[in-house]
Parts: C-alpha cells; sequence; structure tokens
C-alpha cells in the first residue's frame, strides 16, 4: 500500500480534493431526498421521475455546483488535512452559506421560477446535518489510513545525537514515523551512549544504507541542519545517491509562534526545510498515473489474452512447465519484488548463468519468438495490477545488479525513485535487452533519470505508443 504514501508523501491535496467531491455529493443527495420526502412516502426514494419533475430538480444542480466550486475555494488554502471543528465551517459551512445567494442570482439571471419559503430552511438544516456527516467520515477514514501505517511517511534522521534527540522529544505530525537514525560518531562508547538515549535504531557512516532505507522501508531522510559547518554536506555526500526523497530541515530557527511560513511550509509545524532532493511523482498526478495504469493493464490483458494464451500453450508443448520465471528485482525507494516473465529458456538451464555465448542453445525454439516481440513481458501487467510496477518508467534490475551497478554510477539508483516500468524512455530510444554494458548502461540511466525529471502523464501516453513502433522497428542497444 506504499503508493498511497507516495501520493501524500508532500501533502494531502488528493485527499482534500476527493473529501470535496464527497461533500459536494452529500449536497445533492440532501436536496434528492427532501424532493422526494416533501409530499411522498419514504418508499419512493428511488423513484428517479418524481425528482425529475420536482421544482427542486435545477435547485439541486445549481446549488450543487456552486457548493463544488466555492468548497475549492476555500478547502484547498490548507495543503494538509486538518479534522477540527473551525476547519468545518470554514471548508464546509462557508462554502454552503455563500451558494445560497449564488443560486439565487443565478435563478434570476435565468430566470427560472422559485418559491422560497419555509421549507428551505429545513432542506438547508438537513443539507448541512449530512455535510458534518460525511466530513466525520472523511475524517475517521484519513485517521484509518494513518493508523493503518498506509499513508505515514517512514523517515531516517541524519544528524548530531543532540539535533535527532530534539525533534525525537517535540510533538511531531501523526503522519511521519522516525524509523532509525544515522549519526556521525567518535568510537564505540559514544556510539553505546547515542543508541541509549535516542532509543531507535542508530546507524552510522560504516553502515550499508542501501540495506538500511531497504529493510526500514525508508520513504524520507531529513537531514537535520543546526548551522554546524560541514556537517550537511558531510552527511549529504554519505546519502546522496540513494533513491529516497532527502530534506534539509533547519532546527536552529524555530517558526513555532511566529506567521511568517505557512504550516505545510514547516515540519511539525515549527521548523522550515528545503527539499533538496524529491521525486516528482507524488499527488494528483501519481494518483491519475496511477489510476490509468490500472485501466490500461486490464486493457491490455484483455487484448492481448489470445496471444498470452498461445505463447503458454506452445512453452507447454516444447518444454512442459513452469509456464512463468520470477526473479526478485528492485521497486520504488528499493524494495523489492517478485516480476514475473513468461519463461523463455529451457527449464533446465533457469537455475544456471546464462551468457551471449550458450543464450542462443538454452532458449526456447518459442522463445525467440516470445523475447523477438515481447510477449515474455505480458505477465509484468499482473506485477502493475499488484502496485509493484507501472506500464511507464525505469526497467527493474535484480537486486544485486543494482548494487553492482551504484557503485560504477553514483546517480544509479535514483532510478529507483518512482515504480519501475514495463516500458520506458530508455527502451523506446533502443536502450533495452539484458547484459548491456557499461557504456549501454550509463546511457539507459541517463535516459530513466531525464525521464523522471520531466515527467507527466502526457509524456509516458507518448512513450506508450512509441512503444509498439519500438517494438517492431529498434534493434536493442
Amino acid at each position: 500500500m506504499f503508493k498511497l504514501e507516495k501520493i501524500f508523501q508532500v501533502n494531502d491535496v488528493v485527499y482534500i480534493n476527493l473529501s470535496i467531491f464527497w461533500k459536494s455529493l452529500s449536497v445533492f443527495l440532501s436536496i434528492y431526498i427532501f424532493s422526494i420526502l416533501e409530499s411522498n412516502s419514504i418508499y419512493d426514494l428511488f423513484n428517479f421521475n418524481i425528482y425529475l419533475t420536482s421544482k427542486y430538480f435545477y435547485l439541486s444542480l445549481y446549488f450543487t455546483i456552486s457548493y463544488l466550486i466555492f468548497s475549492f475555494v476555500f478547502g484547498t488554502i490548507k495543503k494538509r488535512y486538518t479534522a477540527n471543528f473551525f476547519i468545518f465551517l470554514i471548508n464546509d459551512i462557508i462554502p454552503l452559506v455563500i451558494s445560497v445567494p449564488f443560486t439565487i442570482y443565478i435563478f434570476f439571471l435565468l430566470k427560472i421560477d422559485f418559491n422560497l419559503n419555509v421549507n428551505i430552511i429545513y432542506l438547508l438544516i438537513l443539507t448541512i446535518i449530512n455535510i458534518f456527516i460525511f466530513r466525520k467520515f472523511s475524517d475517521h477514514f484519513y485517521n484509518l489510513l494513518i493508523e493503518n501505517n498506509t499513508i505515514q511517511r517512514n523517515i531516517m534522521l541524519v544528524g548530531s545525537v543532540d539535533s535527532i534527540e530534539k525533534i525525537l522529544k517535540e510533538k511531531k505530525d501523526k503522519i511521519n514515523i522516525y524509523k532509525c537514525c544515522l549519526i556521525k560518531y567518535t568510537d564505540e562508547t559514544s556510539l553505546d551512549e547515542a543508541k541509549r538515549l535516542l532509543k531507535i535504531p542508530v546507524f552510522t557512516e560504516d553502515t550499508e544504507i542501501r540495506v538500511i532505507l531497504e529493510y526500514h522501508e525508508l520513504g524520507q531522510i531529513w537531514i537535520l541542519d543546526n548551522q554546524e559547518k560541514g556537517l550537511v554536506n558531510y552527511y549529504l555526500d554519505l546519502v546522496i545517491k540513494f533513491s529516497v526523497d532527502i530534506f534539509i530541515v533547519n532546527i536552529k530557527d524555530n517558526f513555532e509562534n511566529k506567521s511568517i511560513l505557512p504550516s505545510d511550509k514547516l515540519i511539525n509545524n515549527k521548523y522550515s526545510f528545503s527539499n533538496y532532493q524529491t521525486s516528482r511523482f507524488y499527488g494528483f498526478n501519481l494518483f491519475i498515473k496511477i489510476f490509468l495504469d490500472k485501466i490500461l493493464a486490464i486493457f491490455f490483458l484483455i487484448l492481448l489474452s489470445p496471444i498470452f494464451i498461445i505463447a503458454m500453450i506452445l512453452i507447454i508443448i516444447e518444454n512442459g512447465f513452469p509456464i512463468l520465471f520470477t526473479e526478485e528485482v528492485s521497486g520504488w525507494d528499493g524494495r523489492r519484488f517478485n516480476l514475473h516473465k513468461l519463461r523463455t529458456l529451457k527449464k533446465n538451464e533457469l537455475e544456471e548463468t546464462i551468457n551471449d555465448e550458450n543464450l542462443k542453445k538454452t532458449t526456447l525454439k518459442v522463445g525467440k519468438i516470445i523475447r523477438r516481440l515481447h510477449i515474455d513481458e505480458i505477465p509484468q501487467f499482473f506485477n502493475v495490477l499488484k502496485g509493484d510496477m507501472a506500464i511507464v518508467g525505469p526497467r527493474p534490475h535484480e537486486f544485486q545488479e543494482d548494487l553492482s551497478y551504484s557503485k560504477v554510477f553514483k546517480k544509479f539508483l535514483k532510478r529507483n525513485k518512482t515504480s519501475p516500468g514495463i516500458t520506458g524512455w530508455a527502451q523506446i530510444h533502443g536502450y533495452r535487452g539484458s547484459k548491456p554494458s557499461d557504456e549501454q548502461m550509463r546511457k539507459r540511466m541517463e535516459h530513466d533519470l531525464w525521464y523522471m525529471n520531466n515527467w507527466n502523464i502526457w509524456l509516458d501516453l507518448y512513450i506508450i505508443i512509441r512503444t509498439f513502433f519500438a517494438i517492431l522497428n529498434k534493434p536493442s542497444k
């Protein structure tokens, strides 16, 4: 479920927008229910014709749209979702109050007849009650996401022992979870003392940070800047190559009792921070990407199912079971998952190391066609449905392969700042295939990083279209 965590990584705009749509729906339902029950029984609630012919039909449309518009005006001021009565008044009731005269004005312009009477007051009361119920439901669901660790950010604190202890002792946002920390130490005695004081896993520069990030499923690294000369750069050198969002938190200046910065520009409502290196894949755009990935994965699975079934039958006829080949690869933030492909090698060769010289001997006859047309990639659409992969993104590599290339290229692991893809910017430019040279891998990495720095939904759609031409026309590099 960590994709939800990534959607809310920077702000709660997606959840706020969804809650606005839910509350607008409650406004519409209030008017719909009232239009039925005003002159009919509860058994007629599903008689849609009564609503269509009632005097409340146009009111429901214009009032709901007005409420939706003004809710976006007032409800998206803050980027973090907040649950309290004051916010309820500003985000929910004020748009409702403004929508009343606005709707009357629209009726006047369009010359729509409507009689104002005491029933309208009852309707407003019913609407307020429904909005309040929907707001409580929305608050409860948001807290449920936090309690289930669905949208919480797992954070590694990096800095001096005093700085880390200061952060740990303070009241934090519920969405932030401090999983571990990294310190600079002088001897074993100081390290033992740090572990005693901080009471969370403590690591040093000698620890393999790549393993730490995966084990603790970290999503962010906070470098605590207390203005000590040179320490920020020292810590940046340690963590810069890894695929986790990096923030530099200024713990020297305290904005808790000042109104200089809005709360969404502060950490724990008191410390300013800078996004030293963050992924572009978050918020509403990521939500749309994930949604489109699911739709397209289902579409392609249905479209390609005849080819998929024929390929499976041919594999069984030539070499029996298993049909699928599974390997463990690195995903977003280096979290490992099982990637599925159609098997194209002889089953007695699966456990052996395959090189270019004996690849032809170990490949199935049908496997050559399957590989040439990339039919072996079809099962990866199931990985997309599971959330391990995207349609478009950097191609995933084996865990050990990632570690090896990260020693050659300092920026290599930055490819893991998004979900790996079935196709990608590097692939449509010909940089695909297994066992590339270092130069070919450098080119692939550069194309992947360009994609991640320039990503948008339209780029994904362009890559998907180009993929079909790349498969048929361009050889691998």
